[in-house]
Order: C-alpha cells, then structure tokens, then sequence
C-alpha cells in the first residue's frame, strides 16, 4: 500500500511540475510580445509606452524564472532525491531554496514597480514600497530560521552528509 501511495505522489509531483513548466513557457511567450512591443521600430509606441512593455516583459520573465525554478525544486526534491520532509537539514535546504527564489522574484517586482510608478503614478509608490518590504521581511525571517535550525544541523551531521552527498548525484 506504501508504494502504491508513493506512486500516487510522484504522478502528483510530475503534473506539478509539468504545469510548472508549461506556465513559465506561456509567461515567456507573452514577455516574447511584450519586449517586441518595446523594441519594435515599425511601432507607433510613444517611449514611455515602450519602456512600460520592457518593465512588463522584465516582470513577468522574472515571474516565470520562479516558475521554472519551483519546478525544478520540486523535481530535485521530491522526485530524484525522493526527500524525507521529517529531517531538519532537508526541510531547510527545501524552504531555503524556496525562498531565494521568492526573494529574488519580489525584489525584481519591487524595482520594476518603482520604475513603473515614478514614471507612470507616483502616488502609487507605497505600494511598491510595500513589496519591497515583503522582500526585506522574507529575508530577515529566512535569516533568524537558520540562525535557529543550526543548533538541530549540528545534532544530526550525518543528514548533512547524506544531503551534500545527495546533491552529487543530482549535478
């Protein structure tokens, strides 16, 4: 029955994933249009127009990069290394690379933000400031959760071990 219901969550994961990829391959296309509209010469597109398609074609670039790397995440974790989410040194290397990528996502939408409500509304900077907030608060909180786990890392060296062993087989 075990087996059976690791089968069921490996096909889980494999959907995941696979929507995962097709959503960053869409986001692409659409980033595709949206940087042509910035570029294309034959356009009648005032500049400021132009600017707003790249800013646009960064973001959602940027939103398809996580996309791709939560999927990747979720491939490396749960279907190669078939990770055992109960050990510590597992639980935090997998938050850990979440967050990165939340992190840099936000921050990227932060500046794209600002670029785009200075030019377009600066009354809608607080907003903006709001995302960069959420990034800087994300990283603070990322920052105390290792401070804290270290102590449950030096508890069990041999989870580290087996982990950096683990990512060997993966590169």
């Amino acid at each position: 029955m075990s087996k059976i219901i690791r089968k069921v969550f490996l096909f889980g994961h494999a959907i995941i994933i696979f929507f995962f990829i097709c959503s960053a391959l869409a986001l692409i296309f659409f980033a595709v249009g949206e940087l042509w509209q910035g570029v294309n010469p034959a356009g009648a597109a005032s500049l400021r127009d132009r600017f707003n398609a790249i800013l646009e074609s960064i973001g959602l670039l940027t939103i398809a990069v996580a996309a791709l790397e939560l999927g990747q995440t979720i491939l490396e974790e749960e279907v190669v290394r078939e990770a055992q989410m109960s050990a510590p040194t597992r639980v935090r290397r997998f938050l850990s690379r979440f967050l990165v990528v939340v992190i840099v996502s936000l921050s990227i939408e932060f500046l794209v933000a600002v670029f785009q409500s200075i030019h377009d509304d600066p009354s809608a900077l607080p907003q903006a400031a709001t995302i960069g907030i959420a990034a800087a608060a994300l990283l603070a909180a990322w920052g105390v959760f290792i401070k804290q786990n270290k102590s449950a890392e030096e508890l069990e060296p041999e989870a580290m071990k087996r982990a950096k062993s683990e990512d060997r087989k993966v590169e």
